[in-house]
């Protein structure tokens, strides 16, 4: 892992890095290092990246909850180059989406491509983290749609994770994943979601192997979830971690 810029505000450091491929930003406390701080993976939604506004105001958020946090660019996204099958599957789906078809099928099956490299570049982060001054605490992660992939992926075969967030996907292709994963999920649904249809969500909810799991349904479309429901997942990961 290869630091770069630092900036701090508002009590909270902001370092970015990258760790092979994968560009991510690091959030802490600017007091003093803790060791054993719990952590927070923070994945992004599809065509966003490491600094967007939701991911920034999440980790600060996080961090003024004692947490650290980190996120990353996911493949394609953000500073990292977008490949040919990248710039197909924009194009495919902004053509389904102004004929007015269905889009799950496109995205499932990008997702499912790029959840396996995105997990092993986690898993590498954790696996730097571990070498820092703080250590690793209990590690949890949190990501909705594109960034639940691969968490769930990471979940099922990462033992240093703890808890998680999921929601706003579903398909096969993650169901095996999610039959092995064990950790407390909160899972989160929206109702009229035209990306992930309703049934493959509450399918993938029923596949997670997990003894602690709840389902948060709420109505409206893919990217209506109420800051309400965005800010007790948030909680509820934190009181897991701290706990």
């Amino acid at each position: 892992m290869e630091f770069g810029e630092r900036t701090v505000s508002d009590g909270v450091t902001q370092d970015r890095f990258t760790c092979g491929d994968a560009p991510g930003v690091l959030w802490r406390p600017a007091r003093a290092a803790r060791a054993g701080r719990p952590l927070v993976l923070l994945g992004h939604g599809g065509g966003q990246h490491k600094l967007g506004a939701g991911v920034v105001a999440r980790a600060r958020r996080f961090v003024a909850a004692g947490c650290a946090a980190v996120a990353l660019d996911a493949p394609g996204h953000g500073e990292r180059p977008r490949t040919a099958a990248d710039q197909r599957f924009a194009g495919e789906v902004g053509e389904l989406l102004l004929a007015g078809r269905p889009v799950s099928a496109w995205v499932v099956r990008h997702t499912a491509g790029l959840a396996e490299r995105a997990a092993s570049e986690w898993a590498a982060v954790l696996d730097a983290l571990a070498g820092e001054d703080e250590g690793l605490g209990p590690v949890g992660y949190w990501g909705l749609s594109l960034a639940s992939s691969p968490g769930i992926t990471l979940a099922a075969a990462e033992p240093r994770l703890t808890a998680a967030v999921f929601g706003l996907t579903g398909g096969a292709s993650l169901t095996e994943a999610a039959g092995r994963v064990t950790v407390p999920v909160e899972f989160l649904v929206q109702w009229d979601d035209t990306f992930v249809p309703r049934a493959t969500a509450l399918d993938l909810y029923g596949a997670f192997a997990s003894p602690v799991k709840t389902l948060h349904a709420n109505p409206g479309g893919h990217e209506d979830v109420p800051d309400a429901q965005l800010a007790a997942s948030e909680a509820v990961l934190t009181e897991r971690l701290s706990g």
